[in-house]
């Protein structure tokens, strides 16, 4: 997935130019990530991709251009990782296990820098209308991707028949981005841990019970 991000006129482009451009956008996805879109400039780009003002232009004539990229390739990252992860969640423990590796994930920087989707949105959403619909799309996507592993659990009893797989899936793409925020302010994973547990907490309450009142072998279990 990650190799489909947009890439404007590549397929005419020479091996090498290729590689400059990928070196250019990996450049500038780390630093924006980092810094931030307003805060990083071409110049810096261009110094970090080891690449000369003419080839940074060749490829990207101007910073709005670069951006839409950089959107299209963390998306693609992102997405990718949370499609391994999430193509065959089935169960309540793989669901918690979902929760451990975005949160080990996330605490490598110590909370740092928050989502890489989420914090490209809260920077773009009001200033780039182009940027906010492909974000738009790229939460829906991952959204999407929790919805059917929740409904899954429903279609095989691991989760009672009046739960509602759009709205959980909701509620926990609500409690990480909010926990990413939290995480990043406070420096320290935590605050993001509470918050998942809390979803997902909401996601148990809808377990099918057995009669030992644990829930059944499918809710302990991952595929």
């Amino acid at each position: 997935m990650a190799e489909h991000a947009r890439d404007k006129n590549n397929s005419r482009l020479t091996e090498r130019g290729r590689a400059t451009r990928k070196r250019i956008l990996r450049a500038a996805a780390d630093m924006m990530y980092v810094k931030g879109v307003s805060s990083t400039t071409l110049d810096e780009i261009r110094a970090a991709s080891g690449t000369s003002k003419s080839q940074l232009y060749r490829h990207y004539p101007d910073k709005d251009a670069l951006v839409q990229d950089v959107v299209a390739l963390q998306a693609a990252e992102l997405l990718e990782r949370q499609h391994q992860q999430l193509e065959r969640l089935n169960s309540l423990r793989g669901l918690e296990r979902w929760r451990d590796a975005l949160i080990e994930r996330n605490a490598l920087r110590n909370g740092a820098y928050g989502c890489p989707l989420g914090s490209l949105a809260s920077e773009l959403a009001d200033q780039d209308e182009e940027a906010r619909k492909a974000i738009a799309r790229h939460f829906d996507t991952w959204e999407g991707l929790l919805e059917a592993g929740l409904e899954r659990m429903k279609d095989s009893g691991v989760l009672r028949a009046d739960a509602n797989p759009g709205e959980l899936a909701t509620s926990l793409m609500a409690a990480l981005q909010g926990g990413y925020l939290l995480a990043q302010t406070a420096q320290d994973v935590k605050p993001m841990r509470i918050a998942l547990d809390m979803a997902i907490g909401h996601v148990k309450a809808y377990a099918v019970l057995a009669e030992d009142g644990d829930p059944p072998a499918g809710a302990r279990e991952d595929a």
